[in-house]
């Protein structure tokens, strides 16, 4: 159910008045807090450089920070010398050949992989031993993608990005069929997608619980709520966060005349905005929440902006820090 809380605008006679909705739940997700904080406790255990492959989250201000304190990204662990120094792995999750690599190495490896991938990763496993050819549905290239097919060996899993390749697929054996999913797609278009296969080859097998995570589907969920009452959506994430991506097309087709994905509020094009009475604000699970009150406040430099928030879910997700990081168990 809907819950609005309202702050009223202050007085001003001179700009124009804009009613801003602000999307929630937005923003980080338990599984990017996990990660930051990985990279954050990594740094004070260890002291720097930490190595991370990928970046730790699709964010550049994350990254950036992450930089300054010390941390050093890579995009490949061919970049990281002999050293003692953590080397932490991505919230996006690996495939399993880096891990192998990082313990050839004997690198002292950290996954920060969201739990949620992880449990799609196990997934895949368990259909694979029981003898399924297997549906990835996702995004060609993503690194949680390229984490997951790289789990099995290849030629065992067939990745789907759209409806089409549902209605054209032709597996191996229709009877010894499963299907996972990337965490961060739009529930929309996965639901048609799930549904084309399942009445294809009525004996696939999904997971026990959808693969789409929490978080992705409680943002979309607001934005749904929203993107109808408003003139334009802010999405405040990084180009290359599907989740972002996703929140922007869902705002879209749920209504909304204009959707736009922004960094950082320098990226506002307000000659291309036009008259503006009413906006919508969300920020996908790997935007930091000082990125949107950014952006709420470049508006507020030219509107009187009243801000209500609509909230779609209430979240109290938590995941815990990788065990080598967790008090007590850090190795000194």
């Amino acid at each position: 159910m809907c819950a609005a809380m309202t702050m009223p605008a202050p007085r001003d006679s001179g700009k124009p008045p804009l009613r801003v909705l602000l999307c929630a739940p937005r923003g980080f997700c338990a599984g990017v807090v996990r990660a930051i904080e990985s990279v954050e406790r990594a740094l004070a255990l260890y002291g720097p450089p930490v190595y991370v492959r990928h970046e730790i989250v699709h964010n550049r201000y994350v990254v950036e920070r992450l930089k300054a304190m010390g941390a050093v990204f890579v995009e490949d662990l061919d970049e990281v010398p002999d050293t003692a120094a953590p080397v932490i792995f991505s919230a996006h999750g690996v495939p399993r050949s880096v891990p192998a690599e990082a313990a050839r190495r004997n690198l002292f490896a950290i996954d920060a992989t969201c739990p949620l991938v992880t449990k799609v990763h196990r997934e895949a496993e368990i259909h694979y031993r029981r003898g399924r050819d297997i549906v990835l549905i996702g995004h060609a290239g993503h690194p949680e993608v390229v984490g997951t097919m790289g789990q099995l060996p290849a030629g065992t899993v067939t990745l789907i990005e759209t409806l089409a390749q549902a209605e054209a697929f032709v597996p191996r054996d229709p009877d010894r069929l499963a299907y996972v999913t990337q965490t961060t797609l739009s529930v929309d278009d996965t639901a048609e997608i799930v549904e084309c296969l399942k009445r294809r080859f009525p004996a696939i097998v999904g997971p026990h619980k959808e693969d789409i995570c929490y978080a992705t589907t409680n943002r979309q969920e607001a934005v749904k709520q929203v993107a109808p009452l408003v003139d334009l959506m802010v999405v405040v994430g990084a180009p290359n966060s599907s989740n972002s991506q996703r929140l922007r097309e869902v705002a879209e087709r749920a209504g909304c005349p204009r959707a736009v994905l922004l960094q950082r509020a320098a990226d506002i094009d307000w000659p291309a905005l036009g008259p503006l009475q009413s906006l919508g604000v969300t920020a996908g699970a790997s935007a930091p929440e000082i990125l949107v009150e950014e952006i709420i406040e470049a508006f507020a430099a030219r509107y009187a902006v009243t801000v209500e928030t609509v909230t779609a879910a209430t979240e109290g997700v938590f995941f815990p820090l990788p065990r080598a990081l967790r008090d007590g168990e850090a190795a000194q």
